[in-house]
């Protein structure tokens, strides 16, 4: 029986383009169940939308002497494009400025605060002399009071995912002028979270123990112990949604009581374009609402909407909220500020049509139940590995032996043998396997499942061996290729919510017409005796050790910059005379001999040939060369430095040493063109 789903997806922020993070933890897997629910047979809205206000835009236009709209503007048409290429189904993508939505989340605000389900407050709040205004959430940054980070934002610590208050923070300051922030009244509206204490704790705690991720559940439940306090829902900020009140002037909706409600506008644009009643799937309790997430909205999308959800009274809650953990690239945390990231615009330019290479990828390594990592290594090998060498070759074989042998018919199968009923039968199995891990969210394992179909096909092919047996037993290769053309279509509609484009592409060539999920799941005949198929082509490509090399680089490229941008540099010291600086004794000397300093994590002790004399020197670069790499290498040395004593070994004498712009640590080359003898003075 067909059922009403709501699915919606992380408003993405636009004040950058989507990377693989963003992928990874929401996008890619919502879309997987909206297309398999969709192959159900169910009615499904598919929602997102662009969240285009709050203090980190306002602060990006400041930056670049542009306005917030010039901002939301672009990167709203950057990432609804980025989207559409990459191949996520959305019903509907709106975004938080659309007219439509302005009135829907007024029209929220009013009714809450009609039924006077606000608290509203006159308090004390942070404020920038210098900018003259009020310093709400990201405006401010300071030291996390739980971690102890000292960059923390007024609302949100990203090193332990603590929310907070901007008043929380040790040490704040302001973000726009680096101030020291002062305190002034100002008055605010606020949802008094409190008031839905039990409420919560009776539908999370005992309603979702069972059913939500151990994760989100965990988070909620860490939230609800601690105790529930009133959240402000206005800023002092003339960027947003105006508060639709008397006494709201100059003050703006907070975006996260903002942002949510775009779920609702966005559903509402999209029925009214489609002819639907979006009530349908915001208040019918035959509708299953699912959010996907990133875990650092758990709270908001399980703790705050929900509250606002049942203040209003006439809505649905989520019935799941499957939010994924982070996604880290070459074992670093993702960062837009410092470039580390995979971008979708550029991936798009640089691997087309490879759209489901990293769909696979980002699904195979999904940080479902933890922070996973993303390598160009690992994408390589499972592009090359699995989708090129047992997918795209399964394919590939029996499209061209089918070609070959029957000029692209589908062959008459004569009586199938106990090998060909089983390999059926596991076909046929197939679907249900991959919804029990579909249906609980587990879409890691759902690709790896459907992986194993795959090789169900090559390990049957290999078994068979159609291209022996067609010289002895030709009626028996009818069979074996009727069986295998099968699984190639059983493959073709299953795959469909992993790999849309390859699935697409591979129906193509088969000439498959109106195929079904439950088809598969019935062991029809899915493609039926003399039905034409076409041409067989590469369904996966292989990616080149070049391509990898160039996407390391990119990212070397991207590290260096930071370093360099990081890297303090001293001033200068005070001048000095001719007369002092020809006081120092420089020679060119040879390491001979060498020895970690027990005890010492940074110190190798150095017999050095000065030339003049075989002396020890105390070196603090033991966390960059071993003792062994470094004994013959000729050294700059300083050899009229006071003796000094370091963990009672007498130094006598300075190696010098100098740093790459990457931070390594290397020698000062002696000479690098010509040879020199030891005791040579540098002048």
């Amino acid at each position: 029986m067909s059922k009403r789903f709501t699915i919606t997806a992380a408003l993405p922020y636009t004040n950058g383009p989507i990377h693989i993070g963003h992928l990874a933890g929401v996008y890619v897997p919502a879309d997987i169940y909206a297309r398999y629910l969709r192959l159900q047979g169910h009615d499904v809205a598919f929602i997102c939308g662009s969240d285009e206000h709050g203090v980190p835009i306002t602060i990006k236009a400041k930056k670049e002497g542009v306005t917030p709209q010039d901002i939301v503007d672009h990167f709203h048409a950057n990432i609804k494009s980025s989207f559409k290429e990459f191949g996520i189904s959305f019903d509907n993508y709106s975004r938080t400025s659309a007219k439509i939505h302005h009135e829907t989340a007024s029209e929220f605000f009013k009714t809450l605060y009609d039924k006077g389900d606000f608290i509203e407050e006159t308090n004390a709040q942070l404020y920038d002399a210098e900018a003259e205004q009020f310093l709400a959430d990201r405006f401010v940054v300071g030291t996390c009071p739980k971690c102890g980070n000292e960059e923390s934002y007024g609302d949100q610590c990203e090193a332990c995912g603590t929310s907070h208050n901007a008043t929380d923070l040790i040490k704040p300051k302001s973000a726009i002028t680096g101030a020291i922030p002062t305190l002034k009244e100002t008055k605010h509206w606020f949802l008094p979270l409190d008031k839905h204490e039990a409420f919560l704790k009776e539908w999370i705690l005992e309603g979702h123990k069972a059913d939500w991720k151990p994760n989100v559940y965990g988070q909620c439940k860490s939230w609800i112990d601690d105790g529930l306090r009133p959240r402000a829902v206005t800023r002092d900020l003339d960027w947003g949604i105006p508060v639709p009140v008397e006494g709201g002037e100059g003050k703006v909706l907070y975006v996260w009581f903002d942002a949510p409600i775009g779920y609702i506008s966005s559903t509402k644009e999209w029925a009214q374009r489609e002819g639907k009643d979006w009530e349908a799937y915001w208040k019918d309790e035959d509708t299953t609402l699912v959010h996907f997430i990133g875990k650092d909205n758990i709270v908001f999308h399980c703790i705050i909407f929900p509250a606002m959800l049942k203040a209003e009274g006439s809505y649905i809650l989520p019935e799941n909220v499957p939010a994924n953990e982070f996604l880290n690239l070459e074992g670093q945390k993702l960062s837009t500020s410092k470039n580390w990231a995979v971008w979708l615009p550029d991936y798009l330019k640089e691997f087309p049509e490879k759209q489901d290479v990293l769909r696979y990828v980002l699904t195979a390594t999904a940080p479902e139940t933890k922070d996973n990592d993303f390598t160009w290594k690992d994408f390589q090998a499972r592009n090359n590995n699995e989708l090129v060498a047992i997918f795209g070759n399964f394919i590939n074989r029996v499209l061209v032996l089918t070609n070959k042998y029957y000029k692209g018919s589908v062959p008459t199968p004569n009586d199938l043998s106990a090998v060909d009923t089983e390999t059926l039968e596991k076909v046929k199995s197939y679907p249900d396997i991959l919804s029990k891990s579909i249906e609980r969210y587990r879409f890691r394992e759902a690709s790896q499942e459907l992986m194993n179909l795959a090789r169900l096909g090559n390990k049957y092919l290999a078994d068979e061996e159609p291209w022996k047996a067609i010289k002895t037993d030709s009626e028996r290769v009818q069979t074996i290729m009727y069986v295998a053309l099968q699984i190639a279509a059983a493959l073709a509609i299953v795959s469909e919510p992993f790999l849309p484009w390859s699935s697409k592409k591979l129906k193509t060539m088969l000439r498959l017409e109106s195929p079904t999920w439950t088809s598969v799941q019935r062991g029809d005949s899915l493609l039926k005796p003399t039905h034409q198929i076409g041409e067989a082509s590469l369904l996966f490509a292989k990616i080149e050790d070049s391509e990898i090399e160039f996407q390391l680089e990119k990212l070397a490229k991207s590290k260096l910059a930071n370093l360099i941008a990081k890297k303090v540099v001293e001033p200068q010291k005070e001048t000095v005379s001719f007369e002092d600086f020809s006081k120092l004794d420089i020679r060119v000397g040879t390491i001979i001999a060498a020895e970690k300093m027990p005890k010492a994590k940074k110190l190798l002790v150095l017999q050095v040939d000065t030339g003049v004399d075989v002396r020890t020197i105390v070196s603090g670069i033991a966390e960059s060369f071993t003792a062994q790499e470094v004994v013959g290498k000729r050294v700059t040395v300083l050899v009229n430095l006071a003796p000094r004593a370091l963990r009672g070994v007498e130094s006598q004498g300075m190696i010098l040493m100098t740093e790459t712009p990457e931070g390594k640590l290397v020698f000062v080359s002696p000479d690098a063109s010509h040879e020199t003898t030891n005791g040579l003075k540098v002048s």
